[in-house]
């Protein structure tokens, strides 16, 4: 909760249980695209987001596990073919990485060796990574971005989008809200933004990869064609606004309104 990247709420400190979890929440096991299933929490919990499921002949990931795991999640998993392995993006995922891994008989939980520091829960299904990229089952790989947090990663899935490519990304390349644009912070809730030098370096770690679909870490968070192009200029955006130059300098100011003016 001392990390500048987290907060503590307005009512304090609050804390729950598995089994009391178990009682009050369930999860949402739904088919994204054909081969992607996305996983989350009603009523929403934590900072709400979703894990996604990768299917592949040589096996299946899951990225990023979130908190809730019950006997019908693990059901719904196992019924499209259970987890070779969990890879997850940053810390802030990594509250019940174990508990999944245990549930579906010690699959390898890979996180980058840069975010060690921030395991609290040690555990001998817990593998720690190093470099800049790390193959898994399935053709599916992953690259180190770094920003968020030093080890912050995406998943590559090379067949996704119809085999255009997809990147699952987290929150290490943020899907903005119109869906056309992303963006990348140090933190998200305390609005603390990443420097110039940490932004192209996540461009460059994607710039070789081959893909038209970004994931978000949220439910409809998807860049759902033209992504890499979105990264880029998403970031070409980002580094001028720190120069003082807004996209919206370049458009015509609106005619004046009135009270009886068409309203959208």
């Amino acid at each position: 909760c001392e990390d500048a990247r987290q907060y503590v709420g307005k009512g304090g400190q609050a804390w729950t249980t598995m089994p009391a979890l178990r009682r009050t929440h369930r999860n949402v096991v739904r088919a994204v695209e054909p081969g992607l299933t996305e996983i989350f929490t009603e009523p929403s919990f934590g900072i709400g987001q979703r894990a996604l499921l990768v299917e592949t002949p040589e096996g299946n990931v899951l990225w990023d596990a979130i908190t809730l795991l019950d006997e019908e999640t693990i059901r719904a998993v196992e019924g499209r073919g259970g987890l070779a392995a969990i890879a997850v993006s940053h810390p802030h995922y990594y509250s019940a990485v174990a508990a999944w891994s245990h549930a579906f008989g010690d699959v390898p939980v890979y996180l980058h060796a840069a975010d060690r520091p921030w395991v609290m829960h040690p555990d001998p299904v817990l593998h720690f990574w190093d470099g800049d990229t790390l193959d898994l089952p399935g053709g599916l790989r992953l690259v180190r971005v770094g920003g968020h947090f030093p080890g912050s990663a995406v998943l590559y899935w090379p067949r996704g989008a119809a085999g255009r490519g997809a990147l699952l990304t987290g929150d290490s390349i943020k899907v903005a809200s119109d869906r056309r644009h992303v963006s990348f912070m140090y933190s998200f809730p305390n609005h603390v933004p990443l420097g110039p030098v940490e932004v192209r370096a996540i461009v460059e770690a994607v710039a070789p990869l081959r893909f038209d679909r970004i994931y978000g870490a949220w439910t409809g968070d998807d860049v759902r064609t033209g992504a890499a192009a979105a990264v880029r200029r998403s970031a070409e955006r980002y580094l001028e606004a720190g120069h003082g130059r807004y996209p919206s300098d370049d458009v015509t100011a609106p005619a004046p309104q009135t009270l009886d003016s068409p309203v959208c």
